[in-house]
């Protein structure tokens, strides 16, 4: 076959090789992802099992004197008429909705604040102009009760993971207009963004070299003046063990992004029993965690039970800050 015939057929095979690989990834990454997301007046029970779920013949203690509180959350809707909600996992708890994104894309949050005072949603991490902050001024700092504001954030290079990183990482979302009242109040979510080219499809963008995300705030709600039975060790909004859900099986791959928000006492040190994880290239099965942190961890199930997943400070643990998670043969 003549040389010039050869090039041309090599030079056709790697062309449909861009096609077929390259192009996509590029055109998965350029994408806007819309999110209708409404505040909302609840009324949240931190154990709805009224059951210490951790220990058989243990009780609530203190911190089941009270368990129903009146909360604020974030609830996620299919569209812009804000009827029906979009599922969330069990162990979502209280966490609002998680937006996802892939670097390069574009995020438009349509926000209805549904509750009875202004209200925001300040994301950490995205690229936003002045008046997308969520705080500080601009006009999304403040969104009336009754009003809506469209966010416009950007998950550019600076948003995705860096080069220690996995394939994707979190950052917080929550209300900026009295912070720190808010957060307290329960107004919390996550961002996901995923590495460009690693996201399975431009329609779904949760990176493929995992199985299953799993998200956990590490958080202490003070509902009652500092008061102990007030002060809700939680784990996305539950304690002992009555968040369900954390379950997967042997040999999944499996991301675990750890979150934490409070005060000074909310310094927490996140720990599985029956398994590591790999946190930039360490292994370990203990992950320190302060307020406003956030960490993305991978493991692979190596043996089946069901395991407990706590706080390891010795006080947290006493007040409820645990739960279980599963690993099925």
């Amino acid at each position: 076959m003549h040389a010039k015939n050869i090039i041309w057929i090599i030079f056709n095979v790697l062309l449909a090789i861009s096609v077929l690989f390259i192009l996509p990834a590029q055109a998965q990454a350029k994408k806007v992802r819309e999110y209708w997301i409404a505040a909302e007046k609840v009324t949240w029970n931190y154990a709805p099992t009224e059951k210490n779920l951790i220990e058989s013949e243990g009780d609530l203690g203190v911190w089941g004197k009270t368990l129903a509180y009146t909360k604020y959350r974030y609830i996620g809707y299919t569209d812009g008429k804000y009827t029906t909600p979009v599922p969330q996992p069990e162990w979502a708890g209280i966490l609002g909705p998680q937006i996802r994104a892939v670097v390069g894309d574009t995020i438009k949050v349509h926000f209805l604040n549904k509750t009875d005072r202004p209200l925001s949603m300040h994301p950490h991490g995205v690229f936003y102009q002045k008046d997308d902050e969520g705080a500080d001024g601009g006009k999304g700092a403040s969104i009336a009760p009754g009003a809506r504001y469209t966010y416009t954030w950007v998950a550019d290079e600076a948003a995705g993971p860096g080069p220690n990183d996995p394939s994707s990482v979190i950052w917080l979302y929550h209300s900026h207009v009295m912070a720190e009242e808010e957060m307290n109040l329960g107004l919390i979510g996550t961002i996901a963004i995923t590495r460009e080219g690693k996201a399975r499809s431009q329609d779904d963008p949760t990176p493929r070299d995992v199985d299953q995300e799993f998200v956990s705030l590490f958080t202490i709600f003070n509902e009652e003046n500092d008061e102990e039975s007030g002060l809700k060790h939680t784990i996305n909004g539950r304690i002992f063990g009555n968040l369900p859900g954390y379950e997967t099986s042997l040999g999944k791959r499996v991301r675990w992004h750890l979150v934490a928000l409070g005060n000074e006492v909310d310094n927490h040190t996140v720990h599985w029993h029956g398994q590591t994880v790999l946190a930039h290239g360490r292994r370990t099965d203990v992950i320190e965690l302060m307020p406003a942190s956030m960490m993305a961890v991978d493991m692979v199930p190596r043996s089946a039970g069901d395991w407990l997943f706590h706080c390891h400070v010795n006080d947290h643990m006493m007040a409820g800050m645990s739960t279980r998670w599963r690993v099925l043969p």
